[in-house]
């Protein structure tokens, strides 16, 4: 779990206290003073790797210019064995601490020990989360939407892994309320059109309207011939639903296991409604005060939820009563519970039942009003929904080609579905691509892009370079020349402006693990290994190797084969081939 670049930004701090501390035991500067100076990267490396704004902080208490601060700090600097080769006052008094070749070599050494994990830390503690995303309703074919929310949740899962999280991946199957019941109307529709031809059997007006739904009523009544024409309604809702589930559901699974996606588990809402779940959840909230009845219906009290919520989040209470908010209804006057209730179930079931710490859903930006509200329903429950559960809302996709909007599928007429679009374009490009922007930003996906091979395709881009290596391993192995052990090779001798930036980058890939994770954006991976890429092909430009001194050969050749595992290990978090060859 090496993070070198934190380490050396504590050192900095431990060595500029330590001299202090020294100087003032000499008499030099006033003893007993807590000083908190800043440590940070400067925007030129030229200035140094860190700079401690230590005597610029203190020169109030010490009573004393921040330049002669920063003179007595440096006089009293102890570097030897450390992870710094010298030190320099810049500016009002900076102390500008630059790297010695012993920090070069132990980044090298670190992703040589752990090449597969490198990257990884503690953040989670190993606590329990759960990334619930896509979640997409049984009832047709997956879109766009859920290409981005599937590789942007299944990302995500994989980073909080490598961040110390025990992850899960899950995905919430509505097979339960008003969509089904329109999803099994528009096959019964079709059925009966079959038997008594389109004019004379009607649709109704707010049924799914795909080929998909005629393709499962022509499969239901090859499978039944004419036997549910006068079925009752309750017969044919049932059995056309789990017809239509049977077949779409496998489906589902088949089109995201292509797309690289595995999950911990299928839950399905319906066992929250058979369990009685729903109901004894609903009855919780009644017993805790948040309910009342209207017009035979049962309601939450969510305005007062909110405004609590609001209120501990800083509002005042005037502000709060200010608020445009309105209740939801949880039990209709018909007796069924609402989507919100069961919503309200399913994710105390996470908490209470299944104990997760943590529960991380990925949703459309559409769903934005329903995030404070679940929270705010879960908070009545005691579970702290507020702080545990965490939305990301997702932005939308726009499909390009030819520089034009990309609208329908020239198969359904429909929204792009993401088995067509899997036909189009490779498995790694759209895992990256869906991947490369923060989810609060809307994503232009270039078709036409995704499919070049050359430098302005990012995911073609950063692949190239890990084949480059391989190449270039290959070359010099047939000349003698092994990649050797960190231990045999002089870090010192990396010294150029490239070799040193390089190597920079790759001890900065940890703590993008970490802010990843910590941030529930797992583009940073991307922009990670753009960068890393790019610091690499600059490498390789500037820095020979072949016909090299030898000891320079090995250090380059290392330092090369450490970018090769951390494209590698970067990619496989995206789940992107890193090939051997392009």
């Amino acid at each position: 779990m090496a993070n070198l670049i934190q380490a050396a930004r504590e050192q900095v701090a431990q060595l500029t206290q330590a001299a202090y501390e020294t100087a003032a035991a000499q008499g030099l500067l006033p003893a007993g003073q807590e000083i908190h100076g800043t440590v940070e990267v400067p925007k030129d490396s030229k200035n140094g790797d860190f700079a401690s704004s230590f005597a610029m902080a203190g020169a109030k208490a010490l009573h004393m210019a921040p330049r002669a601060i920063a003179q007595i700090i440096l006089d009293h600097l102890e570097l030897e064995g450390t992870l710094f080769q010298r030190a320099e006052i810049a500016g009002p008094g900076f102390l500008n601490f630059f790297y010695a070749p012993r920090w070069y070599g132990e980044v090298l050494g670190a992703v040589e020990a752990e090449p597969d994990t490198y990257g990884a830390c503690d953040e989670g503690k190993d606590q329990r989360v759960m990334v619930e995303f896509v979640s997409a309703n049984p009832t047709g074919p997956m879109h766009m939407g859920n290409a981005r929310g599937g590789v942007l949740g299944d990302t995500l899962a994989n980073v909080l892994s490598r961040a110390g999280w025990n992850a899960w991946k899950e995905f919430y199957v509505n097979d339960a309320g008003n969509q089904i019941h329109k999803f099994a109307m528009s096959i019964h529709a079709r059925y009966m059109q079959i038997l008594l031809g389109e004019d004379n059997y009607p649709f109704p007006e707010d049924g799914y309207q795909g080929d998909d739904i005629r393709e499962l009523a022509r499969a239901f009544y090859e499978a039944h011939g004419d036997a549910y024409k006068d079925a009752p309604e309750d017969k044919w809702l049932d059995d056309m639903s789990a017809f239509g589930l049977e077949r779409n559901i496998p489906k589902m699974k088949d089109d995201l296991r292509k797309y690289g996606i595995e999950y911990d588990q299928w839950f399905f809402e319906s066992e929250l409604h058979d369990t009685g779940y729903v109901a004894e959840t609903v009855a919780l909230l009644t017993e805790k005060g948040w309910t009342y009845e209207k017009e035979g219906a049962l309601w939450l009290n969510t305005t007062e939820l909110l405004k609590e919520k609001f209120i501990r989040e800083g509002k005042t209470r005037e502000q709060a009563d200010k608020l445009d908010l309105k209740d939801d209804v949880l039990r209709r006057a018909n007796g069924f519970y609402t989507y919100f209730a069961a919503d309200i179930a399913y994710h105390r079931n996470k908490f209470e039942k299944r104990g997760f710490d943590k529960v991380i859903n990925v949703w459309g930006a559409d769903h934005h009003g329903h995030v404070a509200r679940l929270q705010a329903a879960l908070d009545g429950l005691g579970l702290d929904g507020s702080h545990r559960l965490v939305i990301v809302l997702m932005q939308l996709v726009n499909l390009l080609q030819d520089g034009k909007p990309v609208r329908m599928s020239k198969r359904t007429g429909k929204a792009i579905a993401l088995h067509d679009l899997l036909d189009e374009i490779s498995v790694d490009a759209a895992r990256y691509y869906f991947n490369n922007r923060a989810a609060t930003s809307p994503l232009d996906f270039d078709l036409d892009l995704a499919v070049r091979q050359d430098s302005d395709n990012p995911v073609y881009y950063v692949q190239y370079a890990h084949a480059r290596i391989c190449s270039l391993i290959a070359t010099l192995a047939e000349d003698g020349a092994a990649v050797p052990a960190c231990a045999n090779v002089d870090p010192a001798l990396l010294s150029t402006d490239e070799e040193r930036a390089l190597v920079k980058t790759l001890a900065q890939y940890p703590e993008e693990i970490r802010l990843a994770a910590r941030d529930c954006d797992p583009s940073r991976v991307n922009r990670y290994l753009t960068t890393l890429a790019g610091d690499f092909h600059r490498f390789y430009n500037a820095c020979r190797m072949k016909g090299e001194e030898a000891a320079l050969q090995s250090a380059r050749l290392k330092l090369a084969d450490c970018t090769r595992l951390v494209l590698a290990n970067g990619l496989g978090l995206l789940g992107v081939a890193a090939p051997n060859k392009m």
